[in-house]
């Protein structure tokens, strides 16, 4: 599949539709890939970065599950978890680090994960619909897309489910020199409902950076 993408890319045109000034873009002088740098264990939400809490804030993710997202102890009590529960998949760079809400929602029936898990975990689902709704040859950046994404969110409710709490994915470019190429599938079968947004963040930088 990825390598049929690839073979259509190398076919195509980039397009000059968009009413944008860019500097051309050199494909062979982009990194495809970049795992998020390990970081300094931390004990308590204290000790995260104030820019990332305002970040999280910004998003809605309450403090409890922006713990769990940087791996410290959530603080004590559930005043500070509102009613609302959202399940997030955080994506740094070329990978999900984290994905709150699981066995929550699994025991509704509902699958939510990283794509790169679902493609291993559930590979019929992934294979029965992936490309379906934009196939490879859709466009030249949706074709690119198709042979070098690397992760993003995989959703599947059953048939009459409705998903217990809304689902939401954050993607965040740390790294300079980096495209971010991520997928989303979100299958909600026949008589389900499911509410899914995403959003994305990056530093301001000089040049540019594809996503």
């Amino acid at each position: 599949w990825r390598l049929e993408a690839y073979r259509r890319w190398l076919t195509m045109t980039e397009p000059t539709w968009a009413r944008v000034d860019y500097p051309k873009i050199d494909y062979q002088d982009i990194y495809y890939y970049a795992a998020p740098k390990p970081k300094k264990t931390l004990s308590s939400i204290d000790e995260i970065d104030p820019e990332i809490l305002k970040t999280y804030e910004k998003l809605g993710i309450p403090l409890r599950e922006v713990a769990i997202l940087e791996g410290v102890e959530p603080p004590p009590g559930g005043e500070q978890t509102p009613n609302r529960k959202i399940a997030v998949d955080a994506v740094f760079d070329s990978v999900s680090v984290a994905t709150t809400f699981q066995k929550e929602l699994k025991a509704a029936g509902v699958i939510f994960m990283p794509i790169s898990e679902a493609i291993r975990e559930h590979p019929e689902l992934v294979q029965k619909y992936l490309g379906t709704v934009v196939p490879t040859s859709d466009n030249y950046f949706a074709t690119l897309n198709s042979a070098v994404f690397s992760d993003g969110s995989f959703v599947y409710v059953p048939p009459g489910v409705r998903c217990p709490m809304e689902l939401s994915t954050y993607f965040r470019i740390n790294e300079r020199n980096t495209g971010q190429f991520e997928r989303t599938l979100i299958i909600a079968d026949k008589g389900s409902y499911v509410s899914y947004l995403e959003g994305c963040t990056a530093p301001q930088r000089d040049e540019n950076q594809l996503h």
